[in-house]
């Protein structure tokens, strides 16, 4: 060993020097591999391809509403031998009949614009804000101008307020309500003081949830204020056009007095309620009793009771028969979009009604503003959705129509 001599020479003789032309190990492995699934690949496209089987083009999960039909892509595509064309507007309205936005509209999208497939398992509805805002970015009509806001690129500062808050706008219910002295502490019910929440009187709608019930006279106010029109009577007068009012109490009084005759030349004690009447004489006969207590009742319903809450007019003299002006409570205060109360019912009703508490006006209108609705629905990882389709939809559902369908059980389920 000690006469050994390594020469750099010597050394050199030991590299292989075909070590890059010939393979081995995990090399040699990699490569045939890598035939090996490409010829599988190209085998399976082949054996889908003379069995006439769609997998090869399947771009993904269907839907929820399209699940059945996750394996017979035949009914929404058209397929030519190996060429899969996008499904059609044709197909889509085999089964469902979309109306379009407006008669006056420039441009009708196609269904696949909007409603994307092969995205996994959401809803269909859940389209985006470019599929809205490619027209409503620049909106226009076969009219020329849109009576609607031409430049919305989302529910940001581009959105304006909503229609009903706009300067000028008040509501026109003719209810004459003070939200402010009904939400005070202390307040006068039927047996004790009572302190009232927004659910006593706005209660959700039992079919649909998402709105509230109109406020009713006899769910949410007669406990409060009833229609007493005589101390003889327990029983308040119905809550109805001034009419029906005088004839349910006139028949009431009738039927009292012929059952009690000896209360005719009775005279009653001075009403509380009536300060400015002066005392009448005895009646002469029952007729005359019952006269002079439908004066009374009427003086008590119309120019208390009711008035409290209604405006009354005398069109044809103060003798006649009042007018009652309608109502008018709105019960849809945005109605070119929707609303879900459900959706909100974590939030107390004073975070979004900030101005229910002191509203003292009919006139107030107190839905919340655009800035209540962008503290939670904005951009942003941890926000509430913001996109159009949240509140508004496309298609004008008043003029659906019925699709008679032409598939069978069958067809779908195997």
């Amino acid at each position: 060993m000690a006469g050994r001599t390594r020469t750099t020479k010597k050394l050199a003789q030991r590299i292989n020097l075909n070590y890059f032309k010939t393979l081995g190990g995990i090399p040699r492995w990699r490569r045939i591999l890598s035939g090996v699934f490409v010829i599988a690949g190209l085998a399976w496209l082949g054996w889908q391809a003379l069995a006439g089987s769609p997998k090869p083009y399947n771009a993904g999960p269907l839907a929820h509403a399209h699940a059945l039909l996750g394996q017979k892509c035949g009914v929404c595509h058209v397929f030519e031998a190996s060429y899969r064309r996008s499904a059609t507007d044709q197909a889509c309205l085999a089964c469902h009949d979309g109306p379009i936005h407006h008669a006056d509209q420039t441009f009708t999208p196609s269904c696949s614009s909007c409603h994307v497939e092969h995205q996994g398992a959401f809803r269909l509805a859940s389209t985006s804000t470019a599929a809205c805002t490619q027209c409503h970015a620049d909106l226009k009509t076969t009219h020329g101008t849109s009576k609607l806001a031409s430049n919305i690129r989302g529910f940001d500062g581009s959105h304006p307020e909503f229609a009903a808050l706009r300067q000028g706008l008040t509501d026109p219910g003719t209810i004459k309500l003070n939200h402010h002295v009904h939400l005070k502490d202390g307040l006068l019910g039927p047996n004790d003081p009572v302190q009232l929440q927004c659910a006593d009187c706005h209660r959700r709608d039992s079919l649909d949830r998402s709105y509230m019930q109109p406020v009713n006279y006899e769910k949410h106010c007669a406990a409060c204020h009833p229609l007493q029109f005589d101390r003889r009577f327990s029983e308040s007068a119905p809550h109805k056009e001034p009419k029906v009012v005088y004839d349910f109490v006139f028949a009431k009084l009738t039927e009292y007095i012929a059952a009690h005759p000896a209360e005719i030349p009775l005279v009653d004690e001075p009403d509380k309620r009536l300060p400015t009447r002066p005392p009448q004489p005895p009646a002469r006969n029952a007729a005359e009793w019952v006269q002079q207590r439908m004066a009374d009742a009427q003086l008590l319903l119309w120019r208390k009771s009711c008035k409290e809450c209604h405006s009354v007019s005398y069109p044809n003299g103060r003798g006649s028969l009042p007018v009652v002006a309608k109502a008018a409570i709105t019960t849809r205060w945005l109605p070119h979009a929707t609303f879900d109360h459900e959706a909100h019912q974590m939030l107390q009703c004073v975070s979004c009604h900030v101005k229910a508490n002191e509203s003292r006006e009919t006139s107030d209108v107190l839905i919340p503003g655009i800035q209540t609705c962008q503290q939670c629905h904005r951009t942003g990882q941890d926000a509430a959705e913001a996109r159009c389709f949240e509140c508004h939809t496309y298609h004008d559902w008043s003029k659906g129509k019925a699709v008679a369908g032409k598939y069978r059980v069958k067809q779908l389920a195997e």
